[in-house]
């Protein structure tokens, strides 16, 4: 069995992507931040369908608790399936912030940072050590990356960063038979950012090829898919799962 760990996997993408995981037969580990509830109801709702999942608080902004984290993966990996590493990470913990340049304080400026690239370093840096040979990372950028949206610039542009990331996560792990691969959703029906209002989804909507925005499983899909053998010599790539987002 391929043991996983989704960070920010209490809800949205991230809970999606646990769900489907564990649906194809892998064992998860998922990370939730400030809401506990959550992330026992989807831990509940796998044990439900037959699966195996934990979920474990992590902060990813909190770089001097991963150390910590690692010994409690640890536990939990001999604990729960009798294992000393894991098969895969997906960094998809994150959040939104809606302000254009003008008005960005520095203090937002570096909360993004420490999530959406800062924190995906180092604490794939910390849990490398515990990931099995020819595992795998997928990390999750964003759309807003390739297309200038107004107001998001501090995390676009972070999330770009991510997806050169990648690459080099490719590059440098290959050795191990580790692949690492990006995936940059487009407008999801998520929690990100306030969630959307119809006014905006329909906006949204109208902007995407296929006339509608895109649902958590319609990425959670994409992210079982790569973690599978079928997707064995996808490699060092940034995918974009968007529906057709402003083409």
């Amino acid at each position: 069995m391929k043991i996983i760990i989704v960070t920010g996997g209490s809800r949205g993408i991230g809970a999606s992507a646990a769900r489907l995981c564990a649906k194809a037969g892998m064992g998860v580990i998922l990370t939730y931040n400030d809401n506990p509830a959550s992330a026992d109801a989807v831990v509940a709702g796998i044990e439900t369908e037959g699966g195996r999942a934990v979920a474990l608080k992590l902060d990813v902004a909190d770089i001097a608790s991963f150390p910590t984290f690692r010994d409690a993966v640890s536990e939990a990996l001999s604990t729960t399936w009798g294992r000393t590493d894991f098969d895969a990470l997906v960094n998809n913990a994150g959040y939104g912030l809606y302000n254009p340049i003008a008005t960005v304080t520095e203090e937002e400026f570096d909360g993004l940072y420490r999530v959406h690239l800062k924190g995906p370093f180092f604490l794939t840096q910390t849990l490398l050590p515990l990931l099995a040979d020819g595992g795998h990372i997928i990390n999750v950028a964003s759309a807003t990356s390739r297309v200038a949206t107004a107001g998001v610039a501090p995390y676009a542009s972070f999330k770009g960063g991510l997806a050169v990331l990648t690459r080099y996560m490719a590059k440098e792990f290959g050795e191990r038979g580790i692949r690492a691969n990006s995936i940059a959703p487009g407008a999801i029906r998520t929690e990100l950012g306030g969630g959307l209002n119809d006014e905006f989804e329909a906006l949204l909507a109208d902007q995407t090829a296929l006339g509608r925005v895109g649902e958590p499983d319609d990425v959670g899909a994409m992210i079982a898919g790569l973690l599978s053998e079928d997707s064995r010599w996808i490699n060092a790539q940034n995918i974009e799962v968007a529906g057709g987002y402003i083409i």
